[in-house]
């Protein structure tokens, strides 16, 4: 037997941890998401069933088996599809009221006003080697005063930072600017996470080849990733609680059963990021 939708009963059990207002504040928000990979599609189904209304959701790729192991798009019925697609229907499975405006070319300078347009809230969903596509992604959400979001899936945890209107950006953090990818790279891994909490557990350190923009990944980190930010989201969009911004972010590793809170003022220019990176550089055999 078929059973009509109802939104307000899809997401009833929503109602207790939210009133009934703010589950219909949620319901008229529009939530921008690039990339439907490792983190960006368990985002996007996990904010689906929070109850937000619509989204603007890119990606260019489609699932390979290489996938499997993380994504939560990636099966056998999917192989060789349009990631953003296959999402896309997972996620109207699920509301089938949602207003969701897809981009499968993946977001690019010539796409990113449409993309932002009339969004409340920018969720980084992009690979952890997609320096342009963040670089100007972030910077337009610093222009647009979009709040935006970033958790990286580390080990078997998940570090957050959030970037606020009027308050430290993206690149105040991180200090990308025209650096080399390998440079870059090196920044994002000890910004997310000056904890480094995942980093005692790796068992097989050539797994991790930055030249080659390559890292292992695990499930676990992902799932926690689209549970840290969808609360993230939650808290933004509903104006409700305490939200750290950037420098202030933290890193929770389930793997270690440890909580880190982290300050970092001026970002990539703190003495302890410095200090960081040079130890990273030297374990790494890298003295540029």
């Amino acid at each position: 037997m078929s059973q009509p939708f109802s939104y307000q009963q899809a997401f009833a059990r929503n109602i207790g941890w939210l009133t009934p207002a703010e589950q219909s504040v949620l319901r008229g928000k529009r939530i921008a998401i690039a990339g439907m990979g490792g983190v960006g599609g368990v985002h996007l189904l996990t904010l689906a069933r929070l109850g937000v209304g619509a989204f603007h959701i890119a990606d260019f790729d489609t699932f390979d088996i290489a996938n499997f192991n993380r994504q939560v798009g990636a099966a056998m019925s999917t192989l060789g599809l349009p990631k953003v697609e296959v999402l896309a229907g997972m996620a109207r499975d699920i509301n089938p009221e949602l207003r969701l405006a897809t981009f499968p070319g993946g977001v690019n300078r010539d796409n990113l006003a449409s993309f932002f347009e009339g969004v409340d809230l920018y969720v980084d969903g992009l690979d952890f080697f997609a320096f342009g596509a963040r670089q100007a992604t972030f910077a337009a959400c610093a222009r647009l005063g979009i709040p935006a979001i970033t958790a990286a899936p580390l080990g078997m945890g998940t570090a957050v930072l959030n970037f606020l209107p009027g308050r430290m950006t993206f690149e105040e953090y991180f200090g990308w600017g025209e650096l080399p990818d390998e440079e870059k790279a090196l920044r994002f891994l000890v910004g997310l996470a000056p904890a480094g909490l995942h980093a005692g557990y790796l068992v097989d350190p050539s797994s991790i080849n930055l030249k080659e923009q390559r890292g292992p990944s695990t499930i676990m980190g992902c799932q926690l990733c689209a549970g840290a930010a969808a609360t993230e989201a939650l808290k933004i969009l509903l104006n409700r609680g305490p939200v750290d911004a950037a420098p202030r972010g933290y890193h929770f590793d389930a793997y270690r059963n440890k909580l880190v809170r982290t300050w970092r003022p001026g970002g990539h220019r703190h003495p302890l990021q410095r200090l960081t990176m040079m130890l990273v550089k030297r374990r790494r055999g890298d003295q540029s």
